[in-house]
């Protein structure tokens, strides 16, 4: 049984959860966020985009009650500090979004933790993708990224299309719900990000942006290293999101091979359960929860003069990603 930890209890860390307590071979054994454990519990339990959990949920003073099992809760701002060593982690997934670099996130190294993966682009740090490189990774490698959501959603097209008809370079856009860095109304950008685009209010507009998505995926797949960029527009829905691609092949290709490649890709072993392929006239609401990192709208294929393809995928940014980051701390914490 593969004992989890949990620093960062927020969208990700919430999400991670619910898709973890499904699974056999793990245990959660600790969570560390700042909130007291009742509104961590209260979160859990309801909410505004995969409704109410169908788990008993309750909280003490330190500690969530799930389904009877007691989950202990620390409010320690030093990952050093937090009582891994205790709890004998295997494994800590470090969702707060503040130790992204590899100094920061080795204290929870320090703390007794066996590993570490994080649940966003890092520096200094490996960068791992399900299905991607994932096989890649090694036993002495104690703290890995897992990158961002987009990126997971991003790579397995990009690697697809690469082996099976060969990439000259590529462009992409993410369609991007909105997330908690987000000003509700206009006000000084989050963190003070230098795009003052990110100042508007998350309500009412569609808001075009940077994202770190395509240099991630250079990280994982270096052939793509300045061959691959993209931009984000973040739009005013909850969740699901949907990545737009532009592929300058280096073939003549077709409508139909392109979608008979996904559609193969789809029913590998490599790809099962990480890439799904749909040809219903979905929406983006119609994919909230989908377990895919992404899925290709193969209604939506398009091709010009043979090497200019565009393919669109969607994800689930919070319940997807956090499928394949369960994926990945179950195959780290295996080696």
């Amino acid at each position: 049984m593969l004992r989890i930890a949990i620093n960062g209890f927020g969208r990700i860390g919430r999400t991670f959860l619910k898709v973890g307590w499904e699974r056999k071979n793990v245990e959660f054994v600790a969570v560390n966020d700042l909130t007291e454990p009742a509104h961590l519990a209260h979160l859990l339990k309801y909410d505004s985009v995969f409704r109410t959990w169908n788990h008993e949920v309750k909280a003490g003073k330190d500690f969530l009650m799930i389904d009877g099992k007691k989950l202990p809760v620390s409010a320690e701002t030093d990952p050093a500090k937090l009582p891994w060593a205790k709890y004998n982690v295997d494994v800590v997934i470090e969702s707060t979004g503040r130790f992204t670099n590899m100094a920061d996130a080795s204290k929870h190294l320090e703390a007794g933790a066996k590993r570490v993966v994080i649940s966003a682009p890092a520096k200094e740090t490996p960068t791992f993708l399900m299905g991607v490189n994932h096989k890649q990774a090694k036993k002495s490698q104690k703290v890995i990224n897992n990158a961002s959501c987009t990126t997971n959603s991003i790579a397995p097209v990009a690697a697809i299309m690469d082996e099976v008809f060969g990439v000259k370079k590529a462009m992409m856009t993410t369609i991007h719900s909105v997330t908690a860095e987000q000003n509700l109304v206009d006000g000084l950008p989050p963190k003070l990000h230098p795009d003052l685009r990110r100042a508007r209010s998350a309500l009412v507009n569609m808001v075009p942006t940077s994202t770190g998505a395509a240099k991630a995926i250079s990280e994982a797949m270096p052939k793509f290293k300045n061959k691959f960029d993209g931009i984000a527009v973040r739009v005013p829905t909850l969740d699901v999101s949907l990545s737009d691609f532009t592929f300058v092949l280096k073939k003549k290709v077709t409508v139909e091979e392109v979608n008979a490649a996904f559609k193969k890709a789809a029913a590998s072993a490599r790809w099962k359960g990480i890439l799904g392929v749909t040809d219903e006239p979905v929406v983006s609401s119609d994919l909230i929860q989908t377990h895919y990192g992404s899925v290709v709208d193969l209604g939506m294929t398009r091709v010009v003069d043979g090497d200019l393809v565009k393919v669109l995928a969607w994800y689930d940014n919070e319940w997807g990603y956090s499928e394949r980051l369960m994926d990945m701390v179950e195959h780290v914490g295996r080696l």
